[in-house]
């Protein structure tokens, strides 16, 4: 007769999961829906259990995109500014999810705003996780023209996360996109420089430079697949893995 099968142990100390805006939309046109929001909680919330410390980045694509917004005439800086301003609401909704789920929770944001969030220091950010909290860094870098891609790699260097997982609709990185060619194959594995020089995507050139300097992985994965938050943040091999270079 054998015992309880042990649960996996967990593969990374430190990660940086980073959720696009669109993916707390659930089904709707725009906004956050909650039980998405929920749903997401309460699988960080499991692998953080496991005594994983997690740093989160949110975009704000399901309330404002700024790219789109400079594209019909206003001011892209301007338009930059709106969108880090919508990553603030992603990520209060994301903390409340948490801390029902029973992970105390910590907003840090890149833009002062102290009466409904902290200020992004490393230091202290470092200190939160070490002491137990998530934390959910917001509104970007603070500056215009960068992305929440660009904001989530210079995070995880900063704060020395093991890698960043990004959690999108799509379950990793393609040859082509898969909803417009069927036929598209997925990369189990893929090089920063092939990467750059296919332009797939996945992620904008001044994120993936940013990672391949610092040797920073990046796993792509599908996050609407049950449970694949915890398996990615476990270290489970799932959706595609950005790093180094690989031979073909």
């Amino acid at each position: 007769m054998t015992g309880p099968t042990a649960a996996p142990a967990p593969r990374y100390g430190r990660v940086l999961l980073k959720l696009s805006g669109e993916a707390l939309m659930g089904e709707r046109q725009f906004g956050i829906d909650p039980e998405v929001g929920r749903a997401i909680a309460d699988q960080v919330h499991e692998a953080h259990a496991s005594g994983i410390q997690i740093a989160i980045v949110v975009g704000g694509g399901n309330i404002f995109r700024g790219l789109a917004a400079a594209a019909r005439g206003i001011d892209r800086a301007t338009a930059d500014y709106m969108g880090m301003l919508a990553t603030v609401m992603n990520g209060l909704a994301i903390q409340d999810a948490l801390e029902q789920a029973g992970s105390p929770t910590r907003v840090m944001s890149a833009i002062a705003m102290n009466e409904i969030c902290e200020p992004y220091i490393k230091r202290r950010a470092v200190r939160h996780m070490e002491k137990g909290r998530v934390i959910v860094l917001v509104a970007g870098t603070g500056n215009p023209y960068f992305t929440t891609d660009t904001a989530a790699t210079l995070r995880a260097v900063e704060i020395g996360a093991e890698v960043i997982l990004k959690a999108t609709r799509v379950d990793g990185v393609y040859d082509a996109d898969p909803e417009l060619h069927p036929d598209a194959s997925r990369y189990s594995q893929i090089g920063y420089t092939e990467l750059l020089s296919l332009r797939l995507g996945a992620l904008d050139a001044t994120a993936v430079s940013l990672a391949m300097d610092n040797e920073m992985p990046i796993v792509v994965f599908d996050m609407t697949r049950p449970g694949n938050i915890v398996r990615a943040v476990l270290g489970e091999p799932i959706g595609t893995l950005i790093a180094g270079e690989v031979t073909r």
